[in-house]
Protein backbone atom coordinates (compact mmCIF):
# COMPACT_ATOMS: atom_id res chain seq x y z
CA UNK A 1 0.00 0.00 0.00
CA UNK A 2 2.46 2.15 0.71
CA UNK A 3 4.45 1.73 -2.38
CA UNK A 4 1.07 3.35 -4.26
CA UNK A 5 1.62 6.07 -1.87
CA UNK A 6 5.12 6.88 -2.82
CA UNK A 7 4.10 6.25 -6.62
CA UNK A 8 1.05 8.68 -6.22
CA UNK A 9 2.91 11.36 -5.00
CA UNK A 10 5.80 11.25 -7.20
CA UNK A 11 3.71 11.53 -10.25
CA UNK A 12 1.88 14.28 -8.69
CA UNK A 13 4.97 15.74 -7.70
CA UNK A 14 6.72 16.05 -11.25
CA UNK A 15 3.07 16.64 -13.12
CA UNK A 16 2.94 19.90 -11.05
CA UNK A 17 6.19 21.08 -12.06
CA UNK A 18 4.34 22.76 -14.74
CA UNK A 19 3.17 25.57 -12.36
CA UNK A 20 6.90 26.62 -12.06
CA UNK A 21 8.36 29.87 -13.03
CA UNK A 22 11.65 29.92 -15.68
CA UNK A 23 14.65 29.42 -14.10
CA UNK A 24 17.20 32.44 -14.41
CA UNK A 25 20.33 30.45 -12.91
CA UNK A 26 21.24 27.57 -11.49
CA UNK A 27 24.52 26.17 -9.22
CA UNK A 28 26.75 24.21 -11.63
CA UNK A 29 25.78 20.68 -12.27
CA UNK A 30 28.13 19.29 -10.31
CA UNK A 31 27.22 21.03 -7.50
CA UNK A 32 23.66 18.92 -7.29
CA UNK A 33 25.52 15.55 -8.12
CA UNK A 34 26.34 14.71 -4.88
CA UNK A 35 22.33 14.83 -3.65
CA UNK A 36 21.36 13.60 -6.44
CA UNK A 37 23.71 10.63 -6.18
CA UNK A 38 22.67 10.01 -2.43
CA UNK A 39 19.10 10.34 -2.96
CA UNK A 40 19.10 7.36 -5.58
CA UNK A 41 21.29 5.30 -3.45
CA UNK A 42 19.24 5.64 -0.67
CA UNK A 43 15.56 5.04 -2.10
CA UNK A 44 17.54 1.89 -4.04
CA UNK A 45 18.40 0.48 -0.12
CA UNK A 46 14.81 2.48 1.18
CA UNK A 47 12.95 0.37 -1.46
CA UNK A 48 14.58 -2.92 -2.18
CA UNK A 49 15.75 -2.33 -5.48
CA UNK A 50 19.15 -3.96 -5.06
CA UNK A 51 19.96 -7.48 -5.81
CA UNK A 52 19.18 -9.44 -2.27
CA UNK A 53 21.90 -12.07 -2.68
CA UNK A 54 24.87 -9.26 -2.57
CA UNK A 55 23.06 -7.49 0.68
CA UNK A 56 21.62 -9.28 3.71
CA UNK A 57 18.42 -7.54 4.63
CA UNK A 58 18.31 -8.07 8.53
CA UNK A 59 14.46 -7.64 9.79
CA UNK A 60 14.45 -5.35 13.01
CA UNK A 61 11.48 -6.24 13.96
CA UNK A 62 7.81 -7.90 13.18
CA UNK A 63 4.78 -5.89 12.90
CA UNK A 64 1.32 -6.34 13.37
CA UNK A 65 -1.21 -5.92 10.58
CA UNK A 66 -3.01 -2.83 12.19
CA UNK A 67 0.24 -1.18 12.98
CA UNK A 68 0.77 -0.71 9.73
CA UNK A 69 -1.93 0.89 8.68
CA UNK A 70 -1.28 3.59 11.15
CA UNK A 71 2.78 3.96 9.95
CA UNK A 72 0.97 4.50 6.28
CA UNK A 73 -0.80 6.97 8.05
CA UNK A 74 2.11 8.31 9.39
CA UNK A 75 3.57 8.90 6.20
CA UNK A 76 1.00 10.36 4.22
CA UNK A 77 1.10 12.72 7.12
CA UNK A 78 4.87 13.65 5.99
CA UNK A 79 3.37 14.01 2.42
CA UNK A 80 0.75 16.46 3.00
CA UNK A 81 3.05 18.67 4.64
CA UNK A 82 5.39 18.90 1.60
CA UNK A 83 2.06 19.21 -0.58
CA UNK A 84 1.41 22.14 1.64
CA UNK A 85 4.80 23.53 1.03
CA UNK A 86 4.83 23.21 -2.10
CA UNK A 87 2.01 25.20 -2.74
CA UNK A 88 2.84 27.76 -0.59
CA UNK A 89 5.74 28.24 -2.84
CA UNK A 90 3.99 28.01 -6.07
CA UNK A 91 5.58 29.24 -8.97
CA UNK A 92 9.36 29.04 -7.10
CA UNK A 93 9.54 25.74 -6.94
CA UNK A 94 11.86 23.48 -8.57
CA UNK A 95 13.30 19.92 -8.37
CA UNK A 96 16.64 21.17 -8.21
CA UNK A 97 18.28 24.31 -6.83
CA UNK A 98 17.63 27.39 -8.98
CA UNK A 99 16.66 30.82 -8.93
CA UNK A 100 13.51 31.71 -10.62
CA UNK A 101 11.70 35.08 -11.98
CA UNK A 102 10.66 37.37 -9.36
CA UNK A 103 12.86 34.85 -6.72
CA UNK A 104 11.67 35.75 -2.59
CA UNK A 105 12.45 33.89 0.63
CA UNK A 106 9.05 32.38 1.86
CA UNK A 107 8.73 32.53 5.59
CA UNK A 108 4.96 31.71 6.01
CA UNK A 109 2.44 29.12 6.07
CA UNK A 110 5.05 25.99 6.65
CA UNK A 111 7.83 27.68 6.46
CA UNK A 112 7.04 29.42 9.63
CA UNK A 113 7.07 26.49 11.41
CA UNK A 114 10.28 24.60 10.48
CA UNK A 115 12.98 26.06 8.04
CA UNK A 116 12.49 23.35 5.10
CA UNK A 117 9.25 21.75 5.23
CA UNK A 118 9.10 19.59 1.84
CA UNK A 119 12.31 17.73 3.14
CA UNK A 120 10.49 17.42 7.08
CA UNK A 121 7.74 16.00 5.20
CA UNK A 122 9.92 13.86 2.73
CA UNK A 123 11.90 12.85 5.61
CA UNK A 124 8.48 11.87 7.88
CA UNK A 125 7.38 9.52 4.97
CA UNK A 126 10.84 8.11 4.40
CA UNK A 127 11.20 7.25 8.33
CA UNK A 128 7.59 5.44 8.32
CA UNK A 129 8.18 3.65 5.44
CA UNK A 130 11.45 2.47 7.05
CA UNK A 131 9.19 1.66 9.87
CA UNK A 132 7.36 -0.16 7.83
CA UNK A 133 10.01 -2.38 5.89
CA UNK A 134 11.72 -3.12 9.38
CA UNK A 135 15.11 -4.13 7.85
CA UNK A 136 18.39 -2.43 8.51
CA UNK A 137 18.79 -1.74 4.61
CA UNK A 138 15.36 -0.09 4.99
CA UNK A 139 16.87 2.43 7.66
CA UNK A 140 20.24 2.89 6.23
CA UNK A 141 18.37 3.91 2.96
CA UNK A 142 16.30 6.20 4.73
CA UNK A 143 19.44 7.55 6.61
CA UNK A 144 21.10 8.08 3.06
CA UNK A 145 17.92 10.12 1.69
CA UNK A 146 17.89 12.44 4.66
CA UNK A 147 21.94 12.89 4.36
CA UNK A 148 20.58 13.65 0.51
CA UNK A 149 18.08 15.84 1.79
CA UNK A 150 20.38 17.62 4.05
CA UNK A 151 23.13 18.48 1.65
CA UNK A 152 20.57 19.95 -0.80
CA UNK A 153 19.33 22.04 1.27
CA UNK A 154 22.65 23.61 2.58
CA UNK A 155 23.51 24.11 -1.59
CA UNK A 156 20.12 25.75 -1.75
CA UNK A 157 20.59 27.73 1.48
CA UNK A 158 23.95 29.31 -0.34
CA UNK A 159 22.79 29.38 -3.68
CA UNK A 160 20.02 31.96 -3.11
CA UNK A 161 22.12 33.48 -0.22
CA UNK A 162 24.64 34.43 -3.10
CA UNK A 163 21.95 35.34 -5.57
CA UNK A 164 19.38 37.31 -3.46
CA UNK A 165 21.62 38.58 -0.78
CA UNK A 166 20.49 38.31 3.17
CA UNK A 167 17.01 38.61 3.25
Amino acid sequence: MLGFVWLAWLVSWFAAAAWSDRTLERPAPQRELLYRLLAIAGAFLLFGMYPHRFLMDIPLWRRQRGIGWIIVAVAVVGFLFSWWARIFLGTLWSSAVTRKTNHQIVDTGPYALVRHPIYTGLITATLATAVLRGTATAFLGATVMTVSWYVKARLEEDFLREQLGRE
